[in-house]
């Protein structure tokens, strides 16, 4: 039995709902009159979209399966859509084919009207999410609800602010065809962190005895606490480097650094003893 609609498509008739879809999407592009300017290509992407309304459609795959180009009056599929001429409506092709258990069927549908439809109805959806600084460092889960529907998509390491994440088939639905997801991924702002490329520079505190004598810090990370060893003599605003601890470059599947900042917290002097005090002010250098 012929069944020229997989031939129409470029794919076996035995090919997966999801082969179907890549073939559709592969030759809507190459064919698409706004792309395609050459003679039939208009009439080439009309067939296309036919053959696709058919077999993207569980139900409508199913009886076409099962009585092939019979439906055409038993034309192959690309002349029976030549033979309708111009003006003429899909949906009322359509309507005629799957709405009566195929009724007249065997007959042709001469009087039937076309392939009026340009371009099949945008089913994507574009959403924009905000996510945590530290969730954009380190990835992690993050929860969307839209169209009725909520589940949690995977947010990878070292994501970028303005990046978009697809998400297949959570678009809207028609006719069998479900379109996709588009994420727009808006990174919060940080106090404690700044960004400097795969770099990340943090801020901590240090007390004047640590920095004059040396001695060791814990610093709370994205990650986790560690212990910082501080030399004598540390100056305010010296950088410490933490070997790969800063943000994921996918490309090369490699950490940044994470820089710790030292800021020295100066005592109260009023809180000091007064001998102390009396002592800085004679010895301590003015300049």
């Amino acid at each position: 039995m012929s069944k020229s609609l997989y031939k129409t498509l470029e794919v076996s008739e035995g090919a997966s709902e999801a082969e179907i879809k890549k073939a559709y999407r592969r030759l809507a592009r190459q064919y698409h009159p706004d792309v395609n300017k050459d003679a039939g290509a208009e009439e080439k992407f009309k067939e296309i979209n036919a053959a696709y309304e058919v077999l993207s459609d569980k139900e409508k795959k199913a009886q076409y399966d099962q009585l092939g180009d019979s439906m055409f009056g038993g034309q192959d599929f690309s002349d029976f859509a030549r033979s309708q001429g111009g003006g003429v409506d899909l949906d009322e092709i359509l309507r005629q084919m799957f709405g009566g258990g195929f009724a007249g069927a065997q007959g042709g549908f001469g009087s039937a009207g076309g392939f009026s439809s340009h371009t099949q109805p945008n089913l994507d959806v574009e959403t924009t999410i905000t996510i945590p600084f530290q969730v954009s460092v380190l990835g992690g889960k993050h929860n969307i609800s839209i169209n009725s529907d909520s589940f949690d998509i995977k947010i990878p390491p070292g994501i970028k602010n303005g990046e978009k994440l697809r998400v297949r088939s959570k678009g809207k639905q028609m006719g069998g065809r479900v379109g996709d997801l588009y994420i727009k991924v808006s990174v919060a702002s940080s106090n404690e962190y700044v960004k400097e490329g795969y770099d990340l520079v943090k801020s901590f505190e240090l007390k004047l005895h640590t920095a004059l004598f040396g001695g060791k810090v814990d610093v709370q990370t994205l990650e986790k606490q560690i212990t910082l060893k501080v030399p004598k003599g540390t100056k305010s605003g010296q950088k410490f480097r933490v070997k790969e601890m800063g943000v994921m470059n996918r490309s090369t599947k490699k950490r940044g650094d994470l820089y710790l900042k030292a800021d020295i917290i100066l005592p109260d002097v009023e809180s000091l003893d007064s001998d102390l005090v009396e002592m800085m002010r004679e010895k301590l250098p003015k300049e």
